[in-house]
């Protein structure tokens, strides 16, 4: 079941009140950082799947909760461990009493999967996330086992401490819509963190949406419309990180070893769609794919050596495509 709307105006006005009302409950939780939980909503919208970097602390696991409880969907958390097996998160399938095999679900069966410091398991492991991020499905012994719609895998993930973590392969790192990095919060900021936590107090979240409206909003993101320069810009941007071709830069030539693949181009113009929509317009711009442009591209490029060397990061590479 969806909820219709009369019409795509309608449905434009209710997405930009629903995220409104979202933002507003999870700053209850969440202090200042208030681009990234636009950022967390876009992907939701637009059924895609995000990577949280940052430092410890910086609420990265209460983010994912807050969100899960703000939009009423089930959550489970993963702690990602070297020693974690991929039938850990996915389930198994265990002989019953009768002497037949029955699939036991994993935790990866929820709306919102809290992959927690990803970083931290063998790739073994960390592939066992590619068929559910990708298909929306599990395949244990033969069977595939669709999951519950929405879905979504917010992994965290820290920058520092490389001992004892197992970086991340492109295709894994491809499946996910955005890759947000949260920076420390101000001196204000963090005042009202220090404040609200060592209060003896508990925030009453108030549930905004459900997984019917959010599957509803999904399909308003999609069908809102798009015209050919600003898709073809974003399809050119895409195209502009990739070193040796006809578009790209002689900074992209000498620094990148290579680019954004076409999911880039297809998160891009779906990215924009959503920042539009949830400001209240009715199809998207330059602008808003450039606003989206730094998480979705920022995973998907790959700096050589020579940039290493001379200090030049993947930011700097992305605004000047800008």
């Amino acid at each position: 079941m969806t909820v219709p709307f009369s019409s795509d105006v309608a449905g434009i006005t209710a997405l930009n009140e629903a995220c409104a009302r979202a933002k507003k409950e999870i700053g209850k939780m969440i202090v200042g950082q208030d681009a990234i939980v636009e950022s967390v909503m876009i992907a939701i919208f637009c059924n895609g799947h995000c990577l949280l970097v940052g430092v410890p602390g910086l609420a990265k696991t209460l983010l994912v909760q807050t969100v899960a409880r703000v939009l009423d969907l089930s959550f489970n958390r993963i702690q990602f461990t070297p020693d974690l097996m991929p039938s850990d998160i996915t389930g198994s399938e265990i002989l019953d009493e009768e002497r037949h095999f029955r699939f036991v679900k994993g935790p990866v069966f929820a709306n919102i999967v809290l992959a927690d410091e990803i970083n931290r398991t063998p790739p073994k492991t960390q592939a066992a996330l590619l068929e559910a991020m990708q298909e929306r499905a599990v395949t244990v012994g033969g069977k595939q086992n669709r999951l519950e719609q929405p879905f979504f895998v917010l992994a965290t993930q820290n920058p520092i401490e490389q001992e004892g973590t197992y970086p991340l392969p492109e295709a894994q790192l491809d499946r996910f819509m955005f890759n947000i990095f949260l920076d420390y919060p101000t001196f204000e900021q963090e005042v009202q963190v220090v404040k609200n936590t060592t209060a003896n107090q508990v925030q009453d979240l108030q549930k905004v949406l459900n997984a019917e409206e959010i599957i509803a909003f999904q399909q308003l993101v999609r069908s809102v419309p798009v015209t050919d320069h600003v898709l073809e810009y974003a399809v050119k941007l895409a195209s502009k990180t990739r070193p040796g071709t006809f578009l790209a830069s002689e900074d992209v030539n000498n620094y990148l070893t290579w680019g954004a693949g076409p999911r880039a181009s297809q998160y891009l113009v779906l990215g924009a769609k959503c920042h539009a929509a949830i400001k209240g317009k009715y199809a998207p711009d330059i602008e808003d794919v450039q606003a989206v442009a730094l998480p979705v591209l920022r995973h998907r490029i790959v700096r050589n050596y020579k940039a290493e060397a001379e200090g030049i990061t993947i930011e700097e590479i992305i605004q000047k495509l800008l």
